[in-house]
């Protein structure tokens, strides 16, 4: 599968791993609870490790093991929630999290541009066809008021 990573489209090496599914090597996702549970075991296996979080979850459970994952991945399960957008901010800005954060799922194409301004840097479309319109929306504006977490 392809993402847009650093405003490049790009393979995705990261496979989601359930929750009750053995680990594997190479480099793999998985949930925020998984996470809690089998922290020294996903640090011990070769490969990068990255967290799910949803917008119930909070980012400040990972405050302390930042330096240890190599991507946050957002995931938006609906369109219509924007408690992700402030947990994007807060790795970047209160918790300093220089990983990859992905935002992954049901998010508007028009909303790219603004999750790159709260420290996004790579987008995973639920539908793949969105990919070059998602890249053209990370343009979208050449002048801006306020000032972004980057």
């Amino acid at each position: 599968m392809q993402i847009i990573k650093d405003k490049v489209i790009i393979d995705d090496t990261f496979t989601p791993l359930a929750d009750d599914a053995p680990l594997a090597g190479g480099d793999i996702s998985v949930s925020l609870a998984r996470w809690k549970n089998d922290r020294e075991a996903l640090l011990a296996r070769p490969g990068k490790v990255g967290v799910r979080i949803r917008a119930s979850d909070s980012v400040s459970d990972l405050a302390g093991d930042l330096k240890h994952i190599d991507l946050i991945e957002l995931d938006f399960a609906e369109f219509a929630d924007g408690r992700l957008f402030s947990q994007a901010w807060l790795l970047r800005g209160r918790y300093h999290y220089q990983g990859e954060i992905r935002a992954a799922g049901h998010y508007l194409t028009d909303q790219t541009f603004y999750l790159s301004r709260v420290g996004v840097n790579a987008f995973q479309p639920a539908k793949t066809e969105h990919l070059n319109t998602i890249l053209a929306n990370l343009n979208d504006f050449s002048v801006k008021y306020q000032p972004s977490i980057h």
